[in-house]
C-alpha cells in the first residue's frame, strides 16, 4: 500500500521539474524575444532620427538636383541607399557626399546631430552660406569637407573633439576668428586657406605638420608654418601679469576670502557692501561720460566731413603731389568721409554673398549691420605689388567721381591680402541684360535702352582717359560683364557704371594682361605696345555686342570681321539683334552706331578714334521716344 504513494510522489516531482524547466525555457525565450524587439526598436528609433535629419536637410536647401523626388522612403535598405549622395552600412547612414550640386541655403546648427555613425561628410563646391554646423558627438567622423562655399563665422570648437578626424577641408570660404587647437594624431589633411582667419596658428603637433599652403591667403594669420611671425606683446600692453611662484589658485583665494568674511562683524560686512556698490556706480558713471564725449565728438566730425572730402578729391584730380591721407577706420583706409565708416572687423563679421569668381579674384556682396551694402573685391595674382605701389594706385582710383563709374570707398593692404571696397550698385550687368534668359517670357532690351547705355559707357570711359593719362590703359578690362546697370521700378532709366578699372597697372608681368579684356586686342596678341587705344578697341567690341546680340569671342568667329563682311554684301540689317531688328524706324541709327563700333575695333590702333571724339559722335545719334534715357 505504501509503494503507490512513493510512485505518486516521484511522479509529482518529475512533473514539477518538467513544469519548472518549461517555465525557465519560456522565460529565456521571452527574454530573448524582448531583447531582440527592444534592440530593433532602438535601431528603428535611431534610423528614424537619421532620416529626420536628412529630410530636414533636404527641405532647408535648394539645388539643381531634385532631392525632393530622390530622397523619399528609407535612406538605407540592405546596406544600400538609392538616395543621391548617401552611403549606408549596417542600416545606418555612414556617408553624405553632396559635392558640386549647386546647393544653396544655410545649415542648421543641429543639422547632423543624430548621425552617430557618420564617417564622411562632404558638401564642398556649392553655394552654402551662414555658420558651420555643430559636429558634437559624431565620434566616427573621419572626413569633413565644407570647402569652396560661402560659410562665415568662426570654426566651431567642437571640431577639435572629433577623435577620428583625418581630413578637414574648409578652404575658400568667408570664415573668420582664430584656428582652434586641433591636435588629433589621425589628422593627415588640413586646409583653411582663402578665408579671413586671424591670429596665431596654434603650435599643436598636428597643425605644425602641414605646410604654409594650408593656411595661405588669410587676414593677419601668423606663426609657424607661416612666413609671417606674430608680434610679441609688450609687458603691460593688455597682457595680464604672470603669477608669482607659489601663488594660490583661484579657488584657494575664494576660500580665503570666505574665511575672512566669516570673521567680520555685521558692521564690517555692511561697509564692504556700501564700498562695492560705490565702485560699481563710479564704473557705470565713467562709462556714461565716455559715451557722451564719444557721441559729441562723432557729431562734430559730421559737421565738417563734406568739406574735407571735397578738398581731398579736388587735390587728387588735379594731380597734386601732396594728397590728404585717407581716413582710417580699423585697418581699412577710406577716401570719402561722407561715407559711413566701418572697421575691418565689421566687414568680416557681416554676412557676405559671392557675386562672382573671375581671373582677377573673387567679388562679394557684404551687408553690414546697419543695413548698408557694399561690394568687396579680393584680388589675386597681385601679392608681389609693394604697399607703396598699391596705395598710390588706390588713391588715384579712389579720387575719381563720375556718374558712370562705380565708386571705390576704401581699401585694405597687407603683404598677403588685399581688399577693395566698392559702392553697391543694385541691378544687373550689361552682359546679363543682353544674354540671360533668351527665349519665351524674356523682356527684351530695346534700342532706346541700348543706345542710352552705350552713351553712358562712352562718357565713363572718356572720363577715365581724361583723368588717368599716366596709365597706359586706363580701364584695361572693359567688357559687358564689367558694366553694372542701375535700374529699378521707381526709376525707369538705365544708368551704366563701369567697374574693375585700373587693374592693369597692378599686374607685375605684362603677360598677365591676357586675363583682362585687353588680352583680346590685336596689339596684345602681336606683342605690341598697349595704349589707351586698346581700351577703345574693347569699347568697339562692346558696341558690336549691344547691336548684334553676339558675345565677342564666343565662337572662333571674329565679330568685327563678320560684321564688316555682312555690311559689304549689303546685308546690313542681318547683323542686328532680333530683339531690336523689328524697330525699323531706328535702323539708320543702328547702322551709324555700327560704323562707329567698327572704327573703334580697327586692327591698327592708329586708325581708332579718341574717346572724346567717340562720345561726341554717339551723342549726335537721336534717341527714340521711349524708356531708357539716362
Amino acid at each position: 500500500m505504501k509503494r503507490p504513494q512513493v510512485s505518486c510522489r516521484l511522479t509529482r516531482r518529475l512533473c514539477d521539474m518538467r513544469l519548472g524547466m518549461s517555465i525557465s525555457v519560456f522565460v529565456i525565450v521571452f527574454a530573448q524575444i524582448f531583447a531582440i524587439a527592444a534592440s530593433k526598436l532602438a535601431i528603428e528609433e535611431l534610423y528614424h532620427n537619421e532620416r529626420n535629419d536628412l529630410i530636414q536637410l533636404r527641405d532647408s536647401l535648394s539645388s539643381t538636383v531634385n532631392l525632393h523626388s530622390n530622397w523619399t522612403g528609407p535612406p538605407c535598405h540592405n546596406d544600400q541607399s538609392r538616395w543621391l549622395g548617401i552611403a549606408c552600412s549596417d542600416s545606418h547612414v555612414v556617408g553624405i557626399d553632396l559635392e558640386g550640386i549647386q546647393l544653396t541655403g544655410s545649415l542648421l546648427t543641429t543639422a547632423f546631430q543624430n548621425m552617430a555613425y557618420l564617417t564622411t561628410l562632404s558638401l564642398s563646391n556649392n553655394a552654402l552660406h551662414g555658420y558651420l554646423p555643430s559636429l558634437k558627438g559624431l565620434d566616427n567622423l573621419q572626413v569633413v569637407s565644407f570647402s569652396r562655399n560661402r560659410f562665415s563665422g568662426s570654426i566651431p570648437s567642437d571640431f577639435v573633439a572629433l577623435p577620428n578626424l583625418s581630413r578637414l577641408e574648409l578652404q575658400d570660404n568667408l570664415l573668420n576668428g582664430s584656428i582652434p587647437p586641433f591636435d588629433q594624431r589621425t589628422l593627415t589633411a588640413f586646409n583653411v586657406s582663402y578665408n579671413f582667419i586671424e591670429g596665431q596658428v596654434p603650435g599643436t603637433s598636428a597643425l605644425q605638420r602641414f605646410p604654409s599652403s594650408s593656411f595661405d591667403h588669410n587676414l593677419e594669420l601668423c606663426g609657424t608654418p607661416m612666413a609671417k611671425s606674430c608680434a610679441v606683446a609688450l609687458p603691460g600692453a593688455g597682457v595680464p601679469p604672470s603669477k608669482p611662484e607659489g601663488s594660490a589658485p583661484p579657488h584657494s583665494t575664494s576660500h580665503l576670502s570666505q574665511s575672512r568674511a566669516k570673521g567680520l562683524g555685521p558692521r564690517g560686512v555692511a561697509l564692504i557692501a556700501v564700498g562695492a556698490s560705490m565702485v560699481s556706480f563710479m564704473a557705470i558713471f565713467s562709462v556714461l561720460c565716455y559715451y557722451k564725449r564719444y557721441y559729441k565728438k562723432a557729431e562734430g566730425k559730421g559737421d565738417h566731413s563734406g568739406a574735407a572730402s571735397i578738398e581731398f578729391v579736388e587735390k587728387a584730380s588735379k594731380g597734386s603731389e601732396s594728397t590728404t591721407e585717407p581716413e582710417r577706420a580699423g585697418q581699412l583706409e577710406f577716401f570719402n568721409k561722407e561715407r559711413q565708416l566701418f572697421s575691418l572687423d565689421d566687414l568680416l563679421r557681416s554676412s557676405a554673398e559671392v557675386l562672382g569668381k573671375g581671373k582677377l579674384g573673387t567679388t562679394y556682396r557684404v551687408t553690414l549691420e546697419p543695413g548698408v551694402v557694399v561690394v568687396v573685391k579680393r584680388p589675386k595674382n597681385i601679392n608681389g605689388v609693394s604697399k607703396k605701389e598699391f596705395v598710390q594706385q588706390m588713391q588715384l582710383l579712389g579720387s575719381l567721381r563720375h556718374e558712370n563709374l562705380v565708386e571705390i570707398i576704401s581699401f585694405y593692404y597687407s603683404k598677403n591680402e588685399k581688399l577693395i571696397v566698392y559702392e553697391h550698385v543694385p541691378g544687373e550687368s550689361l552682359f546679363q541684360l543682353l544674354h540671360d534668359n533668351r527665349g519665351e517670357g524674356r523682356v527684351p532690351l530695346n534700342w532706346a535702352a541700348r543706345l542710352n547705355i552705350v552713351k553712358g559707357i562712352a562718357r565713363g570711359l572718356a572720363y577715365l582717359h581724361q583723368c588717368l593719362p599716366s596709365l597706359k590703359v586706363p580701364h584695361g578690362n572693359l567688357k559687358s560683364s564689367n558694366v553694372l546697370i542701375l535700374h529699378n521700378k521707381h526709376r525707369p532709366e538705365y544708368q551704366p557704371k563701369l567697374t574693375d578699372f585700373g587693374f592693369q597697372a597692378l599686374l607685375l608681368s605684362p603677360n598677365q594682361s591676357h586675363k583682362l579684356a585687353i588680352g583680346k586686342s590685336p596689339e596684345f596678341t602681336q606683342g605690341r605696345k598697349l595704349t589707351n587705344k586698346t581700351d577703345v578697341y574693347c569699347f568697339g567690341l562692346m558696341l558690336l555686342e549691344a547691336i548684334t546680340g553676339q558675345v565677342p569671342g564666343d565662337d572662333e568667329v571674329d565679330l568685327p570681321e563678320w560684321v564688316s563682311l555682312v555690311i559689304r554684301n549689303d546685308w546690313s540689317t542681318d547683323i542686328l539683334d532680333l530683339e531690336i531688328s523689328a524697330e525699323r524706324e531706328s535702323h539708320g541709327d543702328m547702322l551709324r552706331l555700327t560704323e562707329i563700333a567698327l572704327e573703334c575695333a580697327a586692327l591698327e590702333p592708329e586708325r581708332r578714334p579718341k574717346m572724346s571724339e567717340v562720345v561726341k559722335r554717339i551723342e549726335e545719334i537721336k534717341e527714340p521716344n521711349s524708356e531708357g534715357r539716362i
